[in-house]
């Protein structure tokens, strides 16, 4: 059995939301894409891709196969334009198949997963986090740093060639968890936070999730927010 909550928000200082999500239990799929790009680019992109996905996992395709798919469709829309200006979207998925899942991703999109304590088991594609791994910055600095939001990889920018999707892959456990979230939350909420929710287990998914949105707002809410907590029972 699987419960979820979900839910967006455009955020205090933004006009429009850029981000998407989309999660269905019926397919086991959950995903949230955290679109970039001017005149409305980073909303069509976020959009595109997630349409993709759904559209390539209900024939039948793998996570992982159907964001390379996802990728090459944003790619070529991309190239039918008349427009230079970027156009891309993280994106960070979960699949549940019987008593396994499978999680992928590419940005700074993240998924955590909850077991007895909260774990980030995402890797962010980003600047900040290829200078943590070469040494040259302290990991207690990266969310500090002012080029945080620079991403390494991102689905529209990144040719297919270089590429580069995250997955993990294990079995599901009753009273496991994940949250996967936009930057809108971790920029805002600390992990400390989100896994203090996340154990909530006195609050129905769907009111976790709201309470995240709200705490994300109530630290300034700068960018799109977006939430969902998918929890097996």
């Amino acid at each position: 059995m699987i419960e979820f909550g979900h839910g967006t928000h455009v955020g205090l200082r933004r006009t429009r939301n850029e981000d998407t999500y989309y999660a269905d239990a019926s397919l086991g799929l959950f995903l949230v894409a955290d679109g970039m790009g001017g005149h409305q680019h980073g909303e069509v992109a976020s959009a595109l891709v997630r349409d993709a996905v759904v559209d390539l996992v209900t024939r039948g395709q793998s996570l992982i196969e159907a964001i390379h798919g996802a990728a090459e469709r944003l790619l070529a829309h991309t190239r039918r334009g008349f427009d230079l200006l970027p156009m891309g979207t993280t994106i960070a998925a979960l699949r549940t198949i019987g008593d396994s899942y499978e999680v992928a991703w590419v940005g700074d999109s993240r998924i955590y997963m909850w077991k007895q304590e909260l774990r980030q088991i995402s890797h962010d594609h980003s600047l900040v986090q290829a200078l943590v791994e070469a040494g040259q910055l302290d990991p207690a600095l990266a969310s500090r740093h002012p080029q945080r939001n620079v991403l390494t990889q991102a689905l529209g920018v990144t040719t297919t060639e270089q590429l580069h999707i995250g997955m993990a892959r294990g079995q599901l456990e009753p009273d496991m968890g994940f949250v996967l979230c936009s930057d809108g939350l971790t920029e805002e909420v600390s992990d400390a936070s989100i896994a203090r929710m996340a154990a909530r287990r006195d609050l129905a998914a769907q009111e976790c999730v709201d309470q995240l949105l709200l705490a994300a707002l109530d630290s300034g809410g700068d960018d799109n927010i977006t939430v969902i907590i998918v929890r097996s029972c």
